[in-house]
């Protein structure tokens, strides 16, 4: 069988943490933040951690995992 592709993005969005969870930067920091309460802005700084449902489907994407 040959071997299975990385999606190029999961290699450049998402870090594997040593619990095995995907942790991610935060959407909406980029531009336009006038708009936007300091609140948000406050609680989205840095980054997250990805659900579990959503970390089954992104590792799937990475077939021989992510470093």
């Amino acid at each position: 069988m040959p071997k299975l592709k990385t999606k190029s993005g999961i290699k450049k969005r998402f870090t594997l943490t040593a619990n095995g969870l995907l942790k991610h930067g935060v959407a909406g920091k980029r531009h336009r933040l006038t708009h936007h309460t300091a609140k948000y802005i406050r609680q989205n700084r840095g980054t997250k951690l990805l659900s579990k449902a959503d970390t089954a489907t992104v590792k799937a994407w990475a077939p021989y995992g992510l470093q």
